[in-house]
């Protein structure tokens, strides 16, 4: 089941998107990076341990993250009613969207076979984009421990000033 998107580079446009956010609200992409750069990272699932480790990192460090003027957005192929629940359970103070129908992640390239187990399935792929502001692609995090990756997300702002 070979997908026609490709993983979009760095300099590139981000690929445009409005989704439902787990604070009831939409957010649209365009709109937002034209204020301010924001974080897209997306995880598999809602409510499991790595995605919560990585969320909870994330929360965790919104305060750094607004003093830098940065947006955090989570994004997941998961329905809307798990987002919410995943966001309410944990207090994830910033937005997680909701892609059940995975349009975003495809469009992003993050939609992937993955093989557990000897078991193959198709799922998202942890990755982290850095998205200026402007809506341009300033850097690509793939492969992502969930575990101290708000730091390392962090980090890499502090040296790469926009």
């Amino acid at each position: 089941m070979p997908h026609e998107y490709k993983i979009p580079e760095v300099g590139q446009k981000a690929p445009d998107f409005t989704l439902p956010a787990s604070n009831g609200k939409t957010i649209d992409l365009q709109k937002l990076a034209a204020k301010q750069p924001v974080i897209l990272y997306f995880y598999p699932k809602a409510d499991t341990p790595g995605c919560t480790r990585e969320a909870c990192g994330f929360r965790d460090a919104r305060p750094d993250y607004e003093k830098a003027g940065v947006t955090v957005l989570g994004i997941s192929p998961d329905r809307i009613e798990d987002v919410k629940d995943f966001a309410d359970k944990f207090q994830i103070n910033f937005p997680l969207l909701a892609d059940a129908d995975h349009a975003v992640c495809d469009r992003y390239g993050m939609w992937q076979e993955k093989n557990m187990y000897g078991r193959k399935y198709w799922g998202a792929a942890r990755s982290t984009f850095i998205i200026g502001k402007g809506g341009t692609i300033r850097h690509i995090f793939h492969k992502v421990k969930p575990e101290g990756h708000e730091q390392e997300v962090m980090r890499w702002l502090k040296e790469n000033p926009a």
